[in-house]
């Protein structure tokens, strides 16, 4: 070998030394770095003629587990679609209140009962009577509260939806964005690694949204599309649509076309059910919410306002009411028709002619909603069958409730029940996705950026650069030989 060619060889070894250093020095300092994908030298030899003429860079190769990152993101949907209604069924069960709480449902109809109990010891007591008023109202006052969080949380969904499609449109973008630009970066023989980079960590932040596959295209693109079999991504960003709404009540549904659906390109998609595009992210797990499990905790809540509302309102109950007039409760200060079920908790409200505040008398309670004069104020009859009623077993008439006939406090204990069902369920289902979620996110850590194996290739780096600065200085030395001769 001539000095020239090993003086060459020398200089295209310390030119790889130093790009191999330099990535090494890039994976140490990214280690922890979200989204980073370690990076190695690409190598191979350079011939000049039928000899060797050096090291050639073919250039840097980004180190990832596509199918195991794709599995992880599927797992990211996953936590994202469970964990969306297990937080609403949550604050349901919380809402309701378990019957150890004396402001719990079951409390209140318990407080409701105890003080129609002994307001009948003492019919003649005034506090008494108004003991009874307060129990009531804070029953009702309790359904209806209840009524409102559920309505709430399906706003509250309803605005979710809208920032989530928000975000999908933007980030499927900002990917076909880097798409592009890493596209023109291999065009130009240039490292697309960190563009790469920047991709995966967009795709990661919308993962919990919706289920996503990556398929490779040509020249470093991808494309994303769906579990369900939307295409949200290939070459094009696909744009999605929704409209939300400021206000939120019972009777505004999917279905009845009050709320809005999500387009694809235009196109409305189902979002429910095994048959949904989305099916399985966050963004599902909203729509569940709104357009599922709410109006099914609707559902049931009316079903025991009904309930309450057609005990009390059984016309042998009291003989001075008139004839088709309402009972003790009420919907909306009338008597409850069975077609007129939907939004009933929300109605619910006492009679007016037993309630002072509104030009009643507490005494109705003991004499009559009817009454006109007070009566026998030692007659605690009415007072008695009122807290029988209570007890009295009968069959719901809402279709929310199997045939079953429960006594009112029975109901009670069906709708937490229903509740608590539904929310271990999701907290089942919930905490399988989070322990594989974990263990995938343990497998891709452990294939990212090993500091002790790169610190180990530092050291032969180090040892490669210095035998070939050693050649370079022993060429020089022999060509300062030569010219001193």
């Amino acid at each position: 070998m001539s000095i020239s060619g090993a003086f060459s060889n020398a200089l295209s070894g310390l030119s790889a030394s130093s790009r191999a250093a330099e990535l090494v020095s890039s994976n140490v300092a990214n280690a922890m770095t979200e989204g980073y994908g370690a990076r190695s030298l690409e190598l191979s030899t350079r011939t000049l003629g039928q000899s060797g003429s050096g090291v050639r860079v073919n250039g840097v190769q980004r180190q990832t587990d596509e199918v195991l990152i794709g599995d992880r993101r599927l797992a990211d949907a996953a936590i994202g679609y469970h964990g969306t209604q297990e937080q609403f069924l949550k604050g349901l069960g919380d809402t309701i209140g378990t019957p150890d709480q004396p402001g719990s449902l079951s409390g209140r109809l318990a407080q409701f009962e105890a003080s129609l109990i002994e307001t009948a010891a003492r019919p003649d007591s005034d506090a008494r009577l108004l003991a009874v008023l307060d129990a009531a109202e804070n029953l009702t006052r309790h359904v209806k509260n209840t009524a409102d969080f559920i309505q709430n949380a399906r706003l509250n969904a309803d605005r979710a939806i809208e920032n989530q499609v928000a975000t999908l449109n933007a980030g499927l973008d900002d990917v076909r964005s880097l798409n592009i630009k890493i596209q023109e970066a291999r065009a130009r023989g240039v490292d697309p690694s960190g563009l790469m980079d920047l991709r995966q960590q967009k795709i990661d932040e919308l993962s919990p949204i919706v289920p996503l596959k990556q398929l490779p295209r040509e020249h470093g693109m991808i494309a994303l599309i769906t579990t369900g079999g939307a295409v949200l991504l290939d070459g094009k960003a696909a744009q999605l649509g929704f409209t939300s709404v400021n206000m939120i009540v019972p009777e505004m549904t999917l279905a009845g076309g009050a709320l809005s659906g999500l387009t694809i390109n235009g196109q409305l998609v189902e979002t429910g059910g095994d048959r949904s595009l989305i099916a399985g992210g966050a963004l599902a797990g909203q729509f569940a919410v709104r357009d599922d499990l709410a109006i099914t905790a609707q559902h049931r809540l009316d079903g025991f306002a009904r309930d309450i509302v057609e005990r009390f309102q059984d016309p042998s109950l009291d003989s001075t009411r008139a004839p088709g007039g309402p009972g003790l409760f009420t919907d909306a200060g009338a008597a409850f028709a069975a077609t007129d079920e939907t939004a009933l908790s929300t109605r619910l409200s006492l009679n007016a002619a037993v309630d002072p505040k509104q030009g009643g008398a507490a005494w109705r309670l003991r004499d009559g909603l009817g009454a006109a004069l007070q009566g026998n104020v030692g007659s605690a009859t009415l007072l008695h069958q009122l807290a029988d009623r209570l007890n009295a077993s009968r069959v719901p008439g809402s279709i929310g409730f199997s045939g079953a006939a429960r006594t009112s406090a029975g109901l009670a204990a069906d709708v937490l029940s229903l509740a608590s069902s539904d929310h271990l369920q999701a907290e089942t289902r919930l905490g399988f996705a989070t322990a594989q979620h974990q263990t995938l996110r343990q497998m891709e850590l452990s294939q990212g950026v090993d500091t002790d194996a790169e610190l180990q290739k530092l050291m032969q780096i180090e040892q490669a650069y210095a035998a070939n600065a050693r050649v370079i200085s022993t060429a020089d030395e022999m060509i300062q030989t030569i010219l001193a001769i």
